[in-house]
């Protein structure tokens, strides 16, 4: 259903050649890069209390072919159950082998197309789906290019950007390595939110025009009170059970990322001089970006990503205000112990659920 050596194809052709750089400072970034990873971990374990396993998720000092190629990778694991039901249904339709050729080539294009825009932005990713040779998996990717193309335009240090970054990625390592039951809970969210997909084209159809309609009253109040953010058309197609399992997806990663924004801020300014100036001008490179740009972002989620980073940090700071570090790391003692989406934006709701209205009146 998808055209998997299209997509690779398509996303090498698409994609912008990194920065110069002779084989001397292509060597030497790599090697800082490995060598601030495994300084950064060090940061983040002796700040947060959490440890992982000696050895656990092996960092990965790659160029953006290699970051699209394990990227595939990951897609056609975490994909492979919602194909198969797709393929059999498939089968049972008239035409369904040519729609299914014709299908997997646009789809191909469309997914190479989207990973070559991104093969340009990411400094860094934990690859959780990732498959090692002992069966285990999880390892952390850091896109050299992209470090050094984002440290040029920003005309900031390049020993304190780069051991900045590895404090936000390693961080993401140390969450899923010294947390046993993450990775395979976060996977398995991933594949209920699949399995609730309905791939009957009558009843999908159905959903998207109920979905038009309500999309269009929405944008109608969004614009009468400007604090409301309208949903988008992927937000109204799901079926109800995937928006209740969505929530919980939202919330969780919500929780990783402004965590790690948490924990980047609060190490940098004791290891990295110019954190503050770094801060800064990443900021605006976030915000600073081209009409194009900005539509892309939105339309391949990235906007939400920012607006995980903000609603995660603050959830994350307020809990530790309150209970401390040590109270803020019942966050993971299991799955129930997570915050829900409605939690992650009142945490008093999360402290007094789990340590007790105690805990705020104290």
């Amino acid at each position: 259903m998808i055209d998997w050596d299209l997509v690779t194809a398509t996303s090498e052709r698409l994609m912008r050649p990194g920065p110069q750089v002779t084989l001397d400072e292509a060597r030497a970034v790599v090697a800082e890069l490995r060598q601030y990873a495994a300084t950064a971990e060090r940061h983040v374990s002796e700040f947060t209390g959490l440890t992982a396993p000696s050895g656990s998720g092996p960092v990965l000092v790659v160029n953006r072919s290699n970051w699209v190629r394990a990227n595939v990778d990951g897609f056609r694991v975490i994909l492979r159950p919602l194909l198969d039901k797709i393929e059999a249904r498939r089968v049972s339709v008239p035409g369904g082998e040519l729609l299914s050729a014709i299908g997997a080539k646009v789809t191909g294009f469309e997914l190479g197309a989207a990973l070559a825009f991104l093969a340009g932005k990411v400094l860094g990713q934990y690859e959780m789906f990732a498959r090692t040779s002992d069966g285990s998996g999880g390892r952390l990717l850091l896109v050299a290019p992209n470090v050094v193309q984002a440290e040029r335009d920003m005309a900031v240090d390049p020993r304190d950007f780069r051991l900045w970054v590895c404090l936000h990625e390693e961080t993401h390592r140390v969450q899923f390595t010294s947390v046993p039951w993450l990775r395979e809970h976060l996977e398995s969210e991933i594949e209920a939110f699949l399995a609730q997909t309905d791939v009957d084209p009558a009843a999908l159809l159905g959903r998207v025009r109920d979905a038009v309609r309500a999309l269009t009253d929405d944008r109608r109040r969004a614009q009468a009170d400007e604090e409301t953010e309208p949903l988008s058309l992927f937000d109204l197609v799901q079926t109800r059970e995937q928006r209740v399992i969505l929530n919980r997806l939202t919330a969780l990663m919500s929780l990783l990322e402004g965590h790690a924004e948490y924990v980047m801020d609060g190490v940098g300014p004791a290891v990295i001089p110019s954190v503050t100036e770094i801060r800064e001008k990443f900021q605006q490179r976030r915000t600073n970006v081209s009409r194009i740009d900005a539509m892309v972002r939105r339309l391949l989620g990235m906007d939400l990503k920012l607006r995980q980073y903000r609603e995660g940090e603050r959830f994350v700071r307020t809990v530790v205000d309150r209970v401390g570090m040590s109270g803020f790391n019942r966050v993971w003692t299991s799955p129930n112990t997570l915050p829900s989406k409605q939690e992650i934006a009142d945490p008093d709701a999360w402290v007094t659920r789990v340590h007790g209205r105690s805990a705020l009146e104290g």
